[in-house]
């Protein structure tokens, strides 16, 4: 059991892959405290960076319905952080044990919205509102969000791509945009689909998209409808108020919020408690709530005034784009088993976002998007761009299965053979999928550069197949090598 001074531990209540979180008191006064630390003993910069950063926010600024952090403890390699009791429990733990009327539920909600407000309007954006990360006591009514770890003060940010275990938050619950595969940065307004999803499974007692295949689930939150909560007899909403539950305005102020462009969503939290309030109000008068307009108290406020992302008058090359990726996505249908596309313009014009619409159709299809980039005084470095693009698709297989990653390397030992190592040379990461290979030895310049082109092609073959396609985005290629 942990052992801190000053600090009497009374029993683990939470584990996730990240953190350990105990209950205890503080003896000095008696207090009771929540305290959580990291799981690793030796634990990474970015980790510790996260942790620091939590702390920073939930202690320094003051904000009703977030949680409180008191204390910052060192703690061998790592840190603790001592957080408030209230005597409150994760919605994901009270959910099972109590039954609401919808009443409560729309309470419930507003509380949540009010919370999560309060968070917005201290420029905050959360990044993984979920269940798990909202505490309610039962018995005060009072209800906090916690787990600020991946929280941000910034106003936008443009989250990369990435393999989608390596993606902040959590991946149930994460909007469209913070996939890193819609081309479109994130905002406070990812939140409010977190929410929507949130709300969701509040109501329906299930996740609008229910699935162990990661990418599946990314596709579905970036291009698919959930069911809506009017297909469902909800199992945390008592028995005789489920007939006024299946109501339109609950589906339609869930559905806005899930709504896959941020444009489309609610646009302040006021505006979502504006609709819960009128909910709320019909029940306790009329018993019932009958249909209204939803939104028409949602403004934006002046801090929060963004321009839409979309990308205007390029449809005809955005089609381009996805007509040359479809047909290598079906070659047994249109007979083309690889396609090469040239963006040129001018410098800003928008070529990488033009690129980056993409995205969507190869989360769709399973596929790998990679992209490098030549640099005008680095023409000496043979192979640069390509070398970096296959760096990062080496970064993402990584973090696949362990025997997704045996088959990976079965399939590139068989297909590259004796040649590996002159591959190795331009990629050496390829050795942490099929271990360290013998150098070959006594080889021309011509012969290398002649076996180099055949067991790159080779290469390609393993990496792009009907099941992963693969696009390989190559930036100012005008700097490019004479090898490249």
């Amino acid at each position: 059991m942990l052992s801190i001074p000053d600090y009497q531990i009374q029993s683990q209540i939470y584990k996730s892959e990240n953190s350990l979180v105990y209950q205890g008191t503080r003896k000095r006064d008696n207090k009771a405290v929540i305290l959580k630390l990291l799981r690793e003993n030796y634990p990474s910069p970015t980790e510790l960076t996260y942790y620091k950063q939590e702390y920073r926010i939930t202690h320094e600024l003051d904000i009703l319905g977030m949680i409180k952090a008191e204390e910052l403890i060192e703690y061998g390699n790592t840190f603790i952080i001592v957080f408030e009791d209230f005597g409150g429990k994760s919605l994901k733990h009270v959910l099972p044990q109590q039954i609401f009327n919808l009443i409560e539920w729309v309470q419930l909600a507003i509380q949540i919205v009010d919370s999560l407000g309060n968070i917005h309007q201290a420029g905050i954006i959360h990044k993984d509102i979920n269940p798990s990360n909202i505490v309610y006591n039962s018995q005060t009514q009072e209800l906090k969000i916690i787990d600020f770890g991946i929280a941000t003060l910034l106003n936008s940010e443009n989250p990369p791509l990435k393999n989608p275990q390596n993606l902040e938050g959590t991946l149930a619950y994460i909007s469209p945009e913070q996939t890193g595969r819609m081309n479109r940065s994130l905002d406070y307004r990812s939140d409010f689909y977190s929410l929507g999803v949130t709300f969701y499974e509040l109501f329906t007692g299930q996740l609008p998209f229910e699935t162990d295949d990661a990418l599946a689930l990314l596709h579905a939150h970036i291009a698919k409808q959930p069911l809506s909560v009017i297909s469902y007899q909800s199992s945390v909403i008592s028995c005789q108020d489920r007939q006024q539950a299946i109501t339109e305005i609950i589906d339609k102020i869930i559905g806005k919020l899930m709504a896959k462009n941020v444009e489309e969503r609610y646009q302040s939290a006021w505006g979502i408690k504006a609709d819960l309030a009128e909910c709320l109000r019909q029940l306790q008068n009329e018993g019932k709530i009958t249909s209204f307009i939803i939104g028409s108290q949602d403004f934006i406020s002046q801090e929060h005034f963004y321009i839409p992302e979309k990308l205007y008058g390029r449809e005809t090359e955005i089609q381009t784009l996805l007509n040359a990726f479809n047909a290598v996505r079906n070659p047994e249908t249109i007979n083309i088993a690889s396609k090469l596309i040239l963006v040129s313009g001018y410098s800003g014009i928008g070529k990488s976002a033009l690129v980056k619409e993409l995205y969507k159709p190869i989360t769709e299809a399973r596929g790998y998007f990679i992209s490098g980039k030549f640099e005008q005084y680095q023409r000496d470095i043979p192979y640069s761009a390509i070398a970096n693009a296959f760096k990062f698709l080496i970064e993402q297989i990584l973090c696949e299965s362990a025997e997704k990653l045996n088959q990976w390397k079965e399939q590139l030992l068989q297909t590259l053979g004796s040649n590996t190592p002159l591959i190795i040379k331009v990629i050496p990461e390829l050795e942490l999928i099929i271990g360290q290979q013998q150098k070959i030895e006594g080889l021309s310049g011509l012969e290398v550069q002649n076996r180099l082109n055949l067991v790159f092609k080779k290469l390609i073959r393993v990496f792009a197949t009907k099941e992963n396609p693969l696009v390989l985005f190559i930036d100012d290629l005008q700097w490019a090598d004479n090898a490249t």
